[in-house]
């Protein structure tokens, strides 16, 4: 049996990382295949040092860094928030023991990896944002390492901006060209590639969405956290105002707001924000959150997901400000492809109308097993 290889970001400790990383795999085992997530190691040295320099001027990598360093020092500052944060950590892991599936053996440095490709009939990168031009020198998610007489294939892969700075518009021309079936997750992604590399992308769902509900449901089991009606808040960005949003509906609804706080950062605002805060969470846990929850608030794009997933009534906010960091894209693109534009926030309506509105999820079922169905097509193509 031939074996495929995962260029996966596994390890994240996030939600929404480590769920689309599950499903990747999920799905590439369930059309009968062997697979394998690549566990890259590199080596650093004072060569890998110098390489990184160039780096340093990526304002969307040092906007990323930025956030990693203030959510350390803040850690650092509050024991308690500390604490929590080891307990969800364990929780990340406990995930990772419990659900993954195989592991290749570490490939130590760059030279050990190309070797390593050998080892597969094809190799696969997805989904997520791994084609950030922050992690263009690494040469692992682009698939540069991989050589030419191996197939290489990206599913659902997401730069995670708008616009390529004009200083990697060469090289990011030469991974893309490289790469033998090409696929990304929003509409922004497939023109980026007919600008660059001049080449058409097939547009398929996030691998969280090639399983249905009832797979899930399946492989995750129904296990009901919070007793009481909620409404589950999940926000990573650090907009205040978001907040209050949430306290206006819950005081409208009576029900009470059930968050797992401090994420990618530690904001400030949410020391005191909600009526249960939950840290011993991992993705499993996250997923039945949002499965018993009578609403859902979040600005996160897999909490988009799973709402949809599960049928929620549920309120996207932008996470990023736009002309900053212009990450909404794939919020965008999924609302419009599944014609759920009204479940993105609009300031014009009172939150409480805004979220009671129906949504067709008949229609929105329709047009998500259509994308599905196509999206699971170019995947077995793509592996033969």
């Amino acid at each position: 049996m031939r074996k495929i290889g995962i260029c996966a970001c596994y390890d994240s400790p996030n939600y929404g990382s480590m769920l689309q990383a599950y499903a990747t795999q999920v799905a590439i085992d369930s059309l009968g295949y062997k697979s394998e997530y690549i566990v890259y190691k590199k080596k650093k040295n004072l060569l890998y040092t110098i390489k990184q320099f160039p780096r340093l001027f990526n304002k969307n990598l040092m906007f990323d860094k930025m956030l990693v360093f203030k959510k350390k020092i803040a850690l650092k500052k509050n024991s308690a928030i500390n604490r929590n944060d080891q307990i969800r950590q364990r929780a990340f892991k406990r995930f990772k023991d419990n659900y993954y599936g195989n592991f290749s053996k570490a490939y130590y440095g760059y030279n050990e990896l190309v070797k390593g490709a050998y080892n597969y009939s094809t190799v696969l990168v997805g989904s997520d944002q791994l084609w950030t031009p922050g992690g263009l020198a690494t040469n692992f998610y682009n698939l540069m390492f991989v050589p030419n007489e191996i197939n290489k294939v990206s599913y659902a892969t997401s730069f995670g901006v708008s616009s390529i700075p004009w200083y990697q518009v060469k090289r990011t021309r030469i991974y893309l060209g490289r790469i033998n079936h090409l696929s990304v997750r929003e509409e922004k992604g497939a023109e980026i590639i007919k600008r660059i590399a001049g080449r058409n992308a097939s547009i398929v769902v996030d691998p969280t969405l090639l399983l249905t509900k009832e797979d899930w449901k399946k492989r995750i089991p129904d296990r009901r956290i919070v007793a009481e009606p909620y409404i589950f808040c999940y926000f990573l960005g650090e907009n205040e105002k978001h907040r209050e949003i949430a306290k206006d509906l819950s005081k409208k609804t009576g029900k009470k707001i059930v968050c797992t706080p401090f994420m990618d950062s530690v904001v400030k605002g949410d020391i005191k924000f909600g009526d249960e805060q939950l840290f011993d969470i991992g993705p499993d846990d996250f997923v039945n959150l949002i499965r018993f929850a009578d609403y859902v608030l979040t600005d996160s794009f897999h909490g988009s997901v799973f709402s949809i997933i599960h049928q929620k009534q549920f309120i996207v906010f932008d996470r990023f400000v736009e002309g900053g960091q212009s990450r909404n894209s794939r919020i965008d693109s999924i609302c419009r492809l599944l014609g759920l534009e009204s479940r993105r926030f609009d300031s014009d309506f009172d939150i409480m109308n805004q979220m009671e509105c129906p949504i067709e999820y008949e229609l929105v079922e329709e047009k998500k097993e259509r994308i599905r169905q196509k999206s699971l097509e170019f995947l077995a193509n793509s592996l033969v």
